[in-house]
């Protein structure tokens, strides 16, 4: 069955509609309402959600509110059911403006009109989809490292244009990230209206953030769907690249599963390792004297029977903060140890099944499931990145940098003082004493305090000394017995493209260049580095402001550019200058020290050893769509 369907015709009873009307996320649905109809008085102005916060249902719609929405939505349903469908009297351009202004509750601005056009596009239509083809005599072919979400996005729009390419995968199979994070309770943190393709919409997903199987299945769906499987080399990891100027062509050194090597060419190469694919170890005492078993998260050992077991888990990051009440269930005794807690969002529906409801009106109405998918690209995204932002003014930086960001922290201090009320023993511990968004929020429907409430989990927050044969001693002398440990401490994120390496012109090594500090134009190409691209690459991160997959469909677009460029021109390679490099690096850099986490003192994978934010986009979202529709020549170099 196609992964995008198209719109099913709207039938059903009276008492059908209003049954479904019941699970309806209002303020998506009656924009959507608005533009199948043409009756935009639908839009009233005291129906227009107030905005969102954490934990707040229906955009903080008033039962009143959502009362008179669902009777406006009734007659419009009926409306679209009978056939009794007015045309829309105003070009879309318009429309478009009318529903964001409502939505948002600010007129939106035009330059947001042609990424809207994009995002919410017919069921069936594609419009970031290459609209040229390769020249079949023009001999070019691509590479592509890594067959998760980015290479095969990468590997699509290749094909679509027309272009060869390949595709290396260390891993047995397609799906990256999703396909190695197997741990108990794995899950995406962002809706999966927003963290999916565009172009490859589900209406039927089973629950809002879909856990790991899912996501895979969907990933893998994508690559048969589009042909991009068979163009994948598995078990085979890239061990070096080397740029051969003579022939502008990339050597590609190769390992397969049997230890054998090869060497490959193309024309240009294609990094999509993404930034968390390479576990981290803590550096502690005594690791390897430990007698049971021990394992990261992201390496989870399937064959260690938990049940019963005196676990001791080490971090309490986002994966942790997962598998954690996964593993209490089953457990005898789990210890977590604590380095620095978290802040939590409240999200009540973050495990639920998306109502049957929702799912009739996705597969029904018009244009529904794209105004949802917007509503949470603003109201999760550029509708909260103020709460990152940093005033230069604010008295005490500690606890936080701004009014919105201190706004932000006493909603989330507010939600664990209640989470904890019948707990004040526990409350110190779990209370961050850092501004919100110095480090990863994590999503939270009430699981954490629940696991942490058990009688068989007990939350030690002393720093670890060493570890011995028998488990954990920490610095107050305290020997923690354990037969299992788990190691959830995060990703190498800031070790780009390690451990493979990359030598460019006149021999440069780029992980030499970068000594610790990874930079990219647009976290994407690098000065002496020609026809070499990074998906995820440096300051491609976001924290409260978007989806990966947005980033990488960017990206992806800006690839295709240069490729373009190139056969427009008549050129085999290009090489960004390194003034424009430099220059957009220093903006990267000053946007980076006005939000918080490139402040905030507090331990985090945000920052490398340099203590620089390497990781992160400090600005909205539609701004790295603008820079990334069209390359410009000028800012490159060609060869």
């Amino acid at each position: 069955m196609p992964i995008t369907r198209p719109i099913e015709p709207l039938t059903g009873t009276d008492e059908e509609l209003r049954k479904a009307l019941e699970d309806a996320f209002l303020p998506a649905l009656l924009p959507a309402l608005a533009q199948a109809t043409g009756d935009f008085s639908i839009l009233r102005e005291s129906l227009r959600p107030p905005g969102v916060a954490p934990g707040v249902q229906q955009g903080g719609m008033t039962p009143a509110q959502q009362e008179e929405a669902r009777a406006v939505a009734f007659e419009a349903l009926k409306k679209l059911r009978d056939g009794e469908i007015q045309a829309a009297e105003i070009p879309i351009e318009e429309a478009l403006l009318k529903i964001t202004a409502w939505m948002t509750g600010s007129p939106a601005s035009e330059d947001y009109i042609p990424l809207l056009l994009e995002e919410l596009a017919p069921e069936g239509q594609d419009p970031r989809a290459p609209r040229w083809r390769k020249d079949p005599s023009i001999p070019f072919e691509v590479l592509i490292i890594g067959a998760g979400m980015s290479g095969i996005l990468a590997g699509i729009r290749l094909k679509q244009a027309g272009i060869p390419f390949t595709i290396i995968e260390k891993n047995h199979d397609i799906g990256g990230t999703w396909l190695e994070n197997t741990y108990p309770g794995a899950r995406v943190d962002v809706s999966n209206a927003f963290y999916s393709y565009s172009f490859a919409q589900k209406i039927d997903w089973p629950t809002h953030y879909s856990t790991q199987p899912v996501l895979l299945e969907y990933f893998q769906e994508c690559a048969r769907e589009f042909g991009v499987r068979e163009h994948v080399q598995f078990n085979t990891e890239v061990t070096l690249l080397e740029f051969d100027e003579d022939e502008a062509r990339w050597k590609v050194h190769v390992r397969r599963a049997d230890g054998t090597e090869e060497t490959l060419t193309a024309n240009a190469v294609v990094s999509a390792v993404g930034q968390l694919n390479r576990p981290k170890y803590p550096d502690i005492p005594g690791m390897q004297s430990f007698e049971g078993p021990q394992f990261h998260s992201a390496r989870w050992d399937h064959s260690v029977d938990l049940t019963g077991k005196r676990v001791a888990v080490i971090g309490t990051g986002a994966s942790a903060a997962q598998f954690i009440p996964e593993v209490a269930k089953v457990a005898g005794e789990v210890t977590i140890f604590q380095r620095t807690p978290n802040w939590y969002v409240p999200v009540p529906h973050y495990h639920d099944e998306v109502p049957e409801g929702l799912r009739w009106l996705f597969a029904h109405v018009p244009h529904y499931a794209h105004w949802y998918r917007f509503w949470l690209f603003w109201n999760t995204t550029d509708g909260l990145l103020s709460a990152a932002k940093v005033d230069p003014t604010w008295p005490d930086r500690s606890r936080s940098v701004g009014p919105e960001n201190e706004n932000l922290r006493m909603l989330l201090a507010a939600y664990l003082q209640m989470q904890f009320a019948d707990r004040p023993d526990l409350l110190p511990k779990v209370m961050p004493d850092y501004p919100p968004a110095a480090k990863r929020l994590i999503l939270d429907n009430g699981i954490w305090a629940q696991t942490l409430k058990r009688p068989n989990v007990h939350l030690v927050t002393e720093k670890i000394r060493e570890i011995t044969p028998a488990g954990v001693v920490t610095a107050d002398g305290v020997e923690h017995r354990a037969d299992v440990i788990i190691y959830g401490t995060g990703f190498q994120a800031s070790k780009f493209l390690t451990p493979m390496r990359v030598i460019g012109r006149g021999g440069k090594d780029l992980h030499r260049e970068w000594d610790g500090d990874a930079r990219a134009y647009l976290g994407i190409t690098v000065p002496g580095f020609p026809n070499f691209f990074m998906l995820y690459g440096p300051n491609t991160n976001i924290v409260v402001n978007g989806s990966i997959i947005y980033f990488s469909e960017c990206e992806v677009q800006y690839l295709m550019g240069c490729l373009k460029m190139l056969f427009d021109r008549g050129q085999r390679a290009l090489d960004v200058r390194k003034e424009v490099h430099d220059a957009y690096n220093e903006r990267i850099d000053r946007g980076n020290l006005e939000r918080v986490w490139g402040v905030a003192t507090v331990n985090s994978w945000y920052r490398n050893e340099k203590g620089r934010s390497a990781q992160n986009w400090p600005f909205n979202l539609i701004e790295y769509w603008q820079q990334t529709r069209e390359p410009n020549p000028a800012d490159y170099e060609f060869i």
